[in-house]
C-alpha cells in the first residue's frame, strides 16, 4: 500500500503563527462584553476568556460564528443569532463574531503575520517527493496572509473562508473544507493526509476518511498532544518538518 500522495494543511498554527492573534482577538471580543451581558440579565459577570484552554477547545479552527456560538453556549450566555451583517457588538452571536473580526483586523494593522521557519523547507521536501499540497482554512484572511508570507506559490490549491462561504461549506469538525481541498487536488481522501493543530481539525480529518491525520503540537505540551490523539490524530509531530517526515515515511 502506498502512502499519501497529497497533503492538506491547516493554516493558522500550522503554517502561520497567527493562532495567538486569533486568541487575543477573541479575548478582546468576549471580555469586553462580560459587563454588558451581566447588566442585561445574562447572569453574573463571568470569568474572563481563557485564551489558552478555551481557545484550543472551543474556537481554534472554526468559522467565527461557530466559534462564538460554541463559547457562548458553554458559558450559558443566551443571545439571538442575529445576521451576518450585524455590526460589532454584544447583542447577537453575529455581532460578537464581528467584534472579534474587528479586533483581529486591528492587530493585523500593527504588523504582518509570520510563517513558521520550517514551513517553506517542509513544503519543498514534499514537492521533491511529488506530493501535491493544499492549504485549507476557515479564515477569509488565509489567502492574502499566505501570499504576504511568500508561501502561496508553494501550494497547488488553497481553500479559504471566502470559498467556504461561496460554496456553503460547513465548518470544522465537519470535513467539508478538507474534502473540497482534496477534490481540487484530484485526490481521494483515502490517498491524502491532513496536518492540523486544532482539535476540531483533527476531528474533521478523521471524519473525512483521510489516510493519515497528523497533529501538530509546537509547544511540546503532553496534554495537548494526548488531546489531539483522542480527537483523531494518528500521530503527533513537534513541527512541520517532523510531520513531513511522517508523511514521506509512509511512501514506498
Amino acid at each position: 500500500m502506498t502512502g499519501p500522495s497529497a497533503v492538506v494543511f491547516d493554516t493558522d498554527g500550522v503554517l502561520l503563527d497567527s493562532a495567538p492573534l486569533h486568541a487575543a482577538a477573541w479575548k478582546t471580543a468576549f471580555d469586553g462584553c462580560l459587563d454588558s451581558w451581566a447588566q442585561t440579565g445574562s447572569g453574573s459577570r463571568r470569568p474572563p476568556f481563557d485564551a489558552d484552554g478555551e481557545y484550543r477547545e472551543l474556537l481554534d479552527g472554526k468559522p467565527r460564528y461557530d466559534g462564538a456560538l460554541a463559547w457562548l453556549s458553554v458559558r450559558a450566555v443566551d443571545l439571538p443569532p442575529g445576521a451576518p451583517g450585524d455590526p460589532p457588538g454584544c447583542g447577537t452571536v453575529w455581532a460578537v463574531a464581528a467584534r472579534k473580526e474587528q479586533a483581529f483586523n486591528r492587530m493585523l494593522d500593527t504588523g504582518a503575520v509570520q510563517a513558521f521557519a520550517d514551513v517553506a523547507p517542509a513544503l519543498r521536501v514534499l514537492r521533491t517527493q511529488g506530493v501535491r499540497c493544499a492549504a485549507a482554512s476557515a479564515s477569509r484572511h488565509a489567502r492574502p496572509l499566505l501570499e504576504a508570507a511568500g508561501l502561496l506559490n508553494l501550494f497547488d490549491t488553497v481553500v479559504d473562508g471566502t470559498d467556504a462561504a461561496r460554496l456553503g461549506l460547513a465548518g470544522k469538525p465537519d470535513p467539508a473544507l478538507f474534502l473540497e481541498a482534496s477534490a481540487r487536488l484530484g485526490v481521494e481522501p483515502q490517498d491524502a493526509a491532513v496536518v492540523e493543530d486544532a482539535l476540531a481539525g483533527v476531528d474533521a480529518g478523521r471524519r473525512g476518511g483521510f489516510r493519515l491525520v497528523v497533529g501538530i503540537d509546537r509547544a511540546g505540551n503532553p496534554d495537548a498532544a494526548n488531546a489531539l490523539v483522542e480527537r483523531g490524530a494518528d500521530v503527533v509531530a513537534a513541527d512541520l518538518l517532523a510531520a513531513v517526515e511522517m508523511v514521506c515515511g509512509a511512501r514506498p
